[in-house]
Formats: C-alpha cells, sequence, structure tokens
C-alpha cells in the first residue's frame, strides 16, 4: 500500500482542538481550517484540504478565494490559485499543470491537489476565503512536507478508534458553537440596522421634517 499523503493522530487531534478553540470566540470572523501539516510521498498526488465556516449561503459573484505559495515563513507569498466568479489557475512555472481544484465552494469546501508532487513543492500554502456579508476574510495555511520512502507502519488500531471518538466529540461541539455564533452574529446586525434607523429617524419629526433643534 502506497498511502499519498498522511496526518499523524497526535496532529490531528491538535487540529480537532485547534478548530474548537478558533470557534469560542464571539467574533465577526469567519473561521478557515485546514491541517497544519501534510506529507506526501515524492512523485505522488495529495489533496491540500481547507474548508471554512460561514453563517451565510456562497454567492459566486461576491466569495473569493486565494491559494498561494512560501517557500519559508518569511518568504514572499505567490499566488497560484483564485477564486473570482469561477476558479482560475495562474499556472505558475512551479507548479505547471499540476494544480487541481478539488474543492466546491458551495459546499464550504476549497482544497485544491497538487498532482506528482516534487521535492520543491515543499513550503507553506495559505488558504485565504472570503465570502460577504462576513466582513473579515479567513485565513488557514499548510505546511508541506514531501517524503523521498514510505515511513514505517505502525499498528495505529488504538489511536484510529480515540481519534474517532475524540472526533466525533468535537464535530458536535463544533457545530453547536456555529449555530450559536451565527444566531448572534446575525442578532447583533439586526440590532445595528436598527439603531441606524433609530438614529435616522430621530433626526427628523413625525411627518418627515427636520427637528427644530437640527434646523
Amino acid at each position: 500500500m502506497s498511502p499519498e499523503a498522511w496526518l499523524p493522530q497526535p496532529t490531528l487531534f491538535l487540529t480537532g482542538l485547534t478548530l474548537l478553540l478558533s470557534l469560542a470566540p464571539p467574533g465577526l470572523g469567519m473561521e478557515v481550517m485546514a491541517p497544519p501539516t501534510i506529507s506526501a510521498l515524492n512523485g505522488t498526488s495529495v489533496k491540500l484540504s481547507c474548508t471554512f465556516n460561514s453563517c451565510y449561503k456562497v454567492e459566486n459573484k461576491q466569495f473569493s478565494l486565494n491559494w498561494t505559495y512560501q517557500e519559508c515563513s518569511n518568504c514572499s507569498e505567490e499566488l497560484f490559485l483564485q477564486f473570482r466568479m469561477k476558479i482560475m489557475n495562474k499556472q505558475l512555472d512551479r507548479f505547471g499543470n499540476r494544480v487541481e481544484f478539488t474543492g466546491n465552494p458551495a459546499k464550504y469546501d476549497v482544497s485544491f491537489t497538487l498532482k506528482n508532487v516534487q521535492l520543491e513543492d515543499e513550503g507553506i500554502y495559505n488558504c485565504y476565503v472570503l465570502n460577504p456579508p462576513d466582513r473579515h476574510r479567513g485565513y488557514a495555511s499548510i505546511s508541506l512536507k514531501v517524503l523521498t520512502e514510505e515511513p514505517p507502519k505502525h499498528d495505529s488500531t488504538v489511536a484510529v478508534i480515540v481519534g474517532a471518538s475524540v472526533g466525533g466529540f468535537l464535530a458536535v461541539v463544533i457545530l453547536v458553537l456555529m449555530v450559536v455564533k451565527c444566531v448572534r452574529r446575525k442578532k447583533q446586525q439586526r440590532l445595528n440596522t436598527d439603531d441606524q434607523k433609530t438614529e435616522e429617524e430621530g433626526k427628523t419629526d413625525g411627518e418627515g421634517n427636520p427637528d427644530e433643534g437640527t434646523k
């Protein structure tokens, strides 16, 4: 068996915990999720998974996505995949035609597959998502490690069972937090709209004429 990518069980647990903590604050930003590290065997294909949570339906006219690549954390970012009304592959010389968008924005999935992975593909892959009326752009990054040989196999039955149990619990908690967060966000937006209307009405009398104090 030649696995194309590996995500160690401790990393999987930490990823789930990170998602849980990122959903807890009632801020206005949307959440973008991706595994912090993925390993792929040289010459194989690997899926770099990136998903997001939003309280709003994806509208292609407003939705935007950028995937960028960095050789190192201090290196400049290179844009290679973009969504503006439709997916656009920038075809960097580095990747050629080896990048294939395999996500579905309507299902909050903006993943892509990198084919025929090369040693030079190691680096940081950044996923940027904006889904109005969410005001803030979400962000996640993946560190890709390219292996020249398969890692030794271990019996991970217990780890899989534990990981599945923890993953199921986290999924339920995340779902509950998302529902609460969406309700709070939409309620806050309604309050902001009502406050704005009240302020505008305060500048006029009942017949739409300016108040004496504003003349």
